[in-house]
């Protein structure tokens, strides 16, 4: 596999390889984290997570549009502007979807799975009609092209700087909200005993609302990292469904900081591997390197240890 390189020209390909990785891991870790509050802090099943994130990936192509054309002179700035509107339109039809849907079918995953792997072909005929069939791209501001050289051989787009930062930045809130904040506290509180919260005053329905819509919205907002990578389509969200389910499982469904770990290692594998195989061949090793770990570890890499 390595034949032909020299070892200078097999660290520059790792080196490349890795900032590459890096920004399939930013986009991993973006839809990694909302599904996790839903998966692993809720008990959902939300097959419809990769339609929350075109939602987002949507709203950004619009929001490009409509500063290309009313307010060009400020065309630099959109994507921040378009970040927020993804949150929020992911984020409403979340909480509309959980009011509608899911809080019918709580402690029913099976139930939940098929609604909705539903509510995701009906997401997507609606793009698909609204947006039409062929994958829509956006226009990357000026100050996002090109890319800083670190060595004669390395080098590393702007844009994906763009979203290893914002990555780290909406880590880092999930984080706080999760762990320092009061909605947090309530969050954990339903997860471990829901009829005991409700006994002591945490409105449970209010708080599941809120965090599948918060999940919901930094799907969108995976959705508007996606658009600075690759085009948006009505089924692109179902490319990614599957590595996103497997990243949080793989990391540990309630842990924040297995999420993040599992989508570091899984992207940096299967990056490495695409350059030197093909993409298939990548995909079907790095899936069961996965599984061979997790019949060893059911629980994945890390697991939150609670009292009993």
């Amino acid at each position: 596999m390595f034949d032909g390189y020299t070892m200078g020209e097999l660290g520059a390909i790792f080196a490349m390889q890795g900032f590459a990785g890096l920004i399939l891991f930013s986009v991993y870790v973006l839809m990694a984290l909302g599904l996790a509050i839903i998966f692993g802090q809720m008990g959902v099943i939300n097959m419809a997570h990769g339609e929350f994130m075109i939602l987002g990936a949507y709203v950004t192509y619009l929001c490009s549009l409509f500063f290309a054309t009313f307010l060009p002179e400020l065309f630099g700035v959109y994507f921040f502007v378009a970040i927020v509107l993804a949150f929020m339109a992911s984020g409403s039809l979340g909480m509309a979807v959980e009011w509608g849907i899911i809080r019918h079918l709580y402690r029913r995953p099976l139930d939940t799975l098929l609604a909705t792997w539903g509510l995701s072909l009906i997401l997507q005929q609606v793009y698909r009609s609204v947006f039409g069939a062929r994958e829509v791209g956006v226009r990357i501001p000026e100050w996002m092209r090109g890319s800083l050289q670190v060595t004669d051989l390395v080098e590393v787009p702007f844009n994906g700087l763009l979203l290893m930062t914002l990555t780290l930045c909406i880590a880092a809130g999930v984080y706080l909200m999760l762990y320092r904040s009061a909605w947090g506290q309530q969050v954990r509180a339903v997860m471990q005993n829901r009829v005991m919260a409700d006994a002591v005053g945490i409105n449970t329905g209010r708080t599941d609302r809120l965090t599948f819509g918060i999940g919901c919205g930094i799907a969108g907002i995976a959705g508007s990292a996606f658009t600075m990578v690759g085009s948006t389509g009505p089924t692109a969200g179902q490319l990614y469904i599957v590595d996103t389910f497997l990243v949080v499982v793989f990391g540990g469904a309630a842990s924040l900081f297995g999420t993040i770990a599992s989508a570091f290692s899984i992207s940096q594998v299967q990056s490495v591997l695409e350059f030197f195989l093909s993409g298939s061949m990548a995909k079907v090793l790095t899936l069961l390197t996965v599984i061979i770990i997790l019949m060893l570890r059911p629980q994945g890499l890390f697991t939150l240890k609670v009292r009993k």
